[in-house]
């Protein structure tokens, strides 16, 4: 098993927030008040951390916020399972850089080309908010990654503001220069860290995605444009300087 591998495994064994343990094995031992969603009735959900997924020698990484109560806790991989994974993993597809549309469970076989997933927060927090000392506290995983990463990681999409504020210290941590004042989130923001690309992207939450702030469009264009700086060859237009697309 390589350094990735070993660290994925300890990730999946963290209980160091007793706040995010409780709320995660709750659902594993039948869910909040014992009640699960009736869709997931049958499923023994993973009800542990949530480690990192996708190759471990991708040039490009995904940033997003913490696992979902009924997606990724039940599933045990990251944006697996739910309504935000639909839109995310619809959108790897749609460029290339996924083998399937859509994320059902763990062993559905679904690859990815080149780009790995991950989050600052690894466990699901109540009302999908962990406060910022569970964040603080699982940083040190995240600068792990990156510095196992690092050998070939040249882009990073970051999916919100809250991963934002939590990605860059962590980039600090593991040895790039993040300027100061530390640039503020938006989306389409781009910001060089000594050659690695930083992309900001607005989160594929359905508060976003049903409200129409961030259309599929606009996922795509963003995941677009940090796969070509990752040097990968996603599907899609090329944008041309002071013109449309290319066709």
């Amino acid at each position: 098993m390589d350094g990735l591998g070993e660290l994925d495994e300890r990730i999946s064994g963290c209980r160091a927030c007793p706040r995010l343990v409780e709320w995660r094995e709750s659902w594993q031992r039948g869910g909040i008040a014992r009640t699960k969603r009736a869709a997931f009735a049958d499923w023994t959900y993973w009800g542990r951390p949530v480690p990192g997924f996708g190759p471990h020698d991708a040039p490009l990484l995904i940033v997003g916020l913490a696992p979902a109560a009924h997606g990724a806790n039940r599933t045990g991989r990251m944006f697996t399972g739910d309504r935000s994974g639909d839109v995310l993993y619809r959108a790897l597809y749609d460029i290339g850089l996924a083998s399937r549309p859509d994320a059902v469970s763990a062993d559905d076989g679904l690859t990815l080309h080149g780009v790995r997933i991950t989050s600052p927060v690894h466990c699901a927090p109540p009302a999908n908010k962990p406060t910022p000392a569970e964040r603080d506290t699982c940083r040190p995983w995240l600068v792990q990654e990156l510095h196992l990463l690092r050998p070939t990681l040249r882009a990073v999409v970051v999916l919100g503001a809250f991963g934002w504020q939590a990605a860059l210290p962590a980039f600090a941590e593991a040895g790039w220069t993040v300027p100061r004042p530390r640039p503020t989130f938006a989306h389409g923001a781009r910001v060089d860290l000594d050659g690695l690309e930083l992309f900001g992207c607005f989160h594929v939450s359905q508060r976003n995605t049903f409200t129409g702030r961030l259309t599929p469009e606009m996922l795509r264009g963003v995941l677009r444009d940090a796969a070509r700086a990752a040097g990968l060859h996603p599907f899609g237009p090329t944008p041309q300087a002071g013109g449309p697309p290319a066709s």
